[in-house]
């Protein structure tokens, strides 16, 4: 493949005159050549113990962002306020024009943006400025999908955790064909002056770019959701294109060498991440299937061998037209790291194997509020505290694909998608939508509906905004798109029709009823369906839920010969619920899906689409949610 170098000639970038000139007037402009380049970036290019990430505020003078300590397994990046160490759900704006059903820039600050834009690209001009390079997604180098990172010199963390997830070129091998298709600009100060201190993100969706402009320094909404934004764009460039899931996918081997794809789908902390890690154990090596709330009783179980695990996406799986799926969906990972969330991380050999890729990591690695000093060993497990004695809940790791064990980079045939939803607890005397027991199977049609809701649930850790129970919307995937509901809501319903082999499990996490249980109904229900495959479940091997959106339960649930305790599988029987407490349970959940799949009733749903909506609307049995993907 023939190659160019943009340090000899930036014009063989094309871009347009405008973003020309802030790569010819500004200070300084440095291109990274490799990884290790981009570290000593983040350490302002010195071998000092400890960096600090300064900005001048206009009227206000030198304000620090972020420290930066160099540990001996990587560099732990610290944000002087909390409000930056995790991702606020409404920092998304649209600065352009283009049909959208996200809030446009006048709208909510009321003033255009293009004067900003021009303000913005003026403070780049008079910085000292690093630019990177990178293909966009899980796309090859010879697509010509390009993306550009420019920004100040000293956010060198920040094109260090874009360059792992997304990757790096080398300024000198440049694909000859390279086209900049996405670019995002960095400038922190401008949150203190036109945002009142908070994360704003603007994307602006010109012809044959997609500008993204981070008026933060975190990460999340930009160098990695805004990446997914663009690619969820590009995606709807084409009527039969298929989106860019929001799911981790992993290959799950058993000890007799079968081999089962499951996709974990959901809102923000719905365990996506988690679905790659094993169960964690005990001290005694037996797993602790939950805690009761009330009586203080646990339930453990012991498993003579887990699965073994082959991971193959952590959150962005990009979708494939392939020919050879028979009928299943065929995805492969649109990054090249992995975003870890390690909250539930809060004390040594909580995951040995987790702990042990970043103790001892064979490169360094990038960690996130996590609470380290120079030359120490920064540690998983040791939070950064947003007040005192309160821990950060969005701690994070940026762990590259190329460091975890088995993982798969070819794509893979999904064959079972699962949805994944945080409950709070339940009980007669305070009902809530914690209902959800171990594991349901949902009908095609119901699962669609669940990913037009996606429910961001309880203590949702990644988020800034946690309160009640909220929607991430179509596909899970809505907070990150800039365009309109209804048209992905018609791309995931396609994509149900296209891929009907593939079957819908729904799990919970943190409680089901009156029982804390962490992420365990997951790796449970991972464990039976790896041993389960694809088989056909019989029929009386199911019960319909009581709650008609929670599909079918199973009648018994046995995993190696360990039965699982009926109170799990259908939280109504538990005591501390009852019906009483279940069916005011449902309302909630039930009155929830009403709201808010009323806002994709427009002309453009699919007609079928419209038909499972009112079947939701009109409190629709499950037979009859069976009946409506059957039918068409």
């Amino acid at each position: 493949m023939r190659t160019i170098n943009i340090v000899d000639d930036w014009s063989n970038l094309r871009l347009p005159a405008d973003i020309f000139s802030v790569l010819e007037q500004a200070k300084s402009v440095t291109f990274p050549r490799d990884r290790n380049d981009v570290l000593r970036k983040a350490m302002g290019d010195s071998d000092a113990s400890i960096f600090e990430v300064v900005y001048d505020i206009p009227e206000r003078g030198p304000y620090t962002e972020a420290t930066v300590a160099r540990c001996k397994n990587g560099l732990a990046v610290n944000y002087t306020e909390p409000v930056m160490r995790r991702r606020d759900p409404d920092c998304m704006v649209i600065g352009d024009k283009l049909p959208t059903d996200k809030r446009s820039f006048d709208d909510r600050f009321g003033f255009p943006f293009e004067p900003l834009r021009n303000d913005t690209f003026n403070w780049l001009k008079g910085q000292d400025l690093c630019v990177t390079t990178f293909i966009l997604g899980g796309y090859s180098e010879d697509s010509g999908h390009g993306g550009m990172l420019i920004a100040p010199a000293n956010a060198g963390f920040f094109l260090g955790a874009l360059a792992d997830l997304q990757g790096l070129l080398s300024p000198e091998a440049i694909p000859h064909n390279f086209l900049v298709n996405a670019i995002i600009y960095l400038a922190p100060p401008f949150r203190h002056t036109h945002f009142d201190g908070q994360q704003v993100v603007v994307h602006n969706r010109m012809e044959g770019i997609h500008e993204i402009f981070s008026y933060n320094l975190y990460p999340g909404p930009s160098a990695k959701k805004g990446v997914y934004g663009v690619l969820l764009n590009i995606d709807g460039d084409d009527e039969q294109s298929l989106p860019t899931l929001h799911g981790a996918t992993v290959q799950v081997v058993t000890p007799y060498d079968n081999v089962t794809t499951i996709m974990h789908e959901g809102a923000s902390g719905s365990g996506k991440s988690e679905m790659l890690e094993y169960a964690h154990l005990q001290a005694d090596g037996r797993i602790r299937l939950g805690k009761n709330v009330l009586t203080g009783e646990e339930r453990t179980l012991a498993f003579s061998q887990m699965c073994a695990l082959q991971p193959v996406t952590d959150d962005m799986a990009m979708s494939l037209n392939d020919s050879t799926a028979g009928g299943y969906l065929t995805v492969q990972d649109a990054e090249q790291a992995w975003f870890v969330r390690v909250d539930h991380i809060s004390q040594y050999g909580t995951d040995p194997h987790l702990e042990g890729l970043t103790v001892h990591p064979a490169e360094p690695l990038l960690f996130l509020s996590l609470d380290a000093v120079p030359g120490s060993t920064c540690l998983i497990w040791d939070h950064i505290e947003d007040s005192p004695g309160v821990r950060c809940p969005n701690p994070r790791v940026v762990l590259p694909r190329r460091l975890m064990p088995n993982v798969v980079n070819n794509p893979v045939n999904v064959m079972i998608r699962n949805f994944g939803i945080r409950t709070p607890p339940c009980t007669a005397e305070n009902p809530t939508y914690g209902i959800v027991g171990y594991l349901h199977f949902l009908p095609p049609a119901l699962a669609w509906i669940w990913r037009l809701v996606a429910p961001r649930g309880h203590a949702n850790p990644s988020i800034t905004d946690t309160a009640g129970l909220t929607s991430e919307g179509v596909g899970s995937y809505w907070p990150f798109a800039t365009g309109c509901m209804v048209d992905h809501a018609n791309v995931l319903l396609r994509q149900m029709r296209n891929t009907p082999k593939v079957r819908y499990t729904l799990t919970p996490n943190q409680h089901v009823g009156a029982w804390k249980v962490s992420f365990m109904p997951q790796w449970i229900a991972r464990e039976y369906l790896g041993r389960r495959g694809t088989a056909e479940l019989p029929a009386d091997r199911l019960k319909v839920s009581r709650c008609p959106l929670l599909g079918y339960t199973l009648k018994t649930m046995q995993v190696e010969s360990v039965m699982l305790p009926p109170v799990f599988l259908r939280v109504d029987e538990q005591p501390e619920v009852g019906i009483g407490g279940y069916d005011a349970g449902a309302r909630i959940l039930t009155e929830f899906f009403h709201s808010e799949l009323q806002q994709y009733l427009k002309p453009d749903l699919d007609s079928l689409g419209r038909r499972i909506i009112d079947c939701c609307f009109a409190n629709g049995t499950v037979e009859d949610y069976e009946d409506l993907m059957r039918l068409g």
